[in-house]
């Protein structure tokens, strides 16, 4: 049942690499030291403050995502629409 579908196992990476030195989870971690405590599991949450995951996420970078491919898009259609489909004056 079930069966392989000629899936590879996932690949994860060593449990070595993460490092929670120089992430605000060394203040966590002093914190415990203080009173005789240790997280061992510390390094597993250390992924999110690196590479950019560790990068706060701005209100500007919000609004302006997609705006710049959105605008040349709008630029395209209006363009695409004046020189095909003419506007007709009306005797209005």
């Amino acid at each position: 049942m079930g069966g392989d579908h000629g899936h590879s196992k996932l690949s994860m990476p060593d449990y070595k690499v993460w490092k929670w030195e120089g992430t605000p989870l060394e203040a966590t971690q002093q914190r415990l030291a203080r009173r005789g405590l240790r997280d061992p599991w510390a390094r597993n949450e250390a992924w999110r403050y690196t590479g950019s995951f560790g990068n706060p996420v701005t209100f500007k970078d919000v609004l302006m995502r997609g705006f710049k491919g959105g605008f040349v898009a709008f630029a395209v259609a209006l363009a695409v629409e004046y020189a095909f489909f003419t506007p007709k004056k009306s005797d209005h």
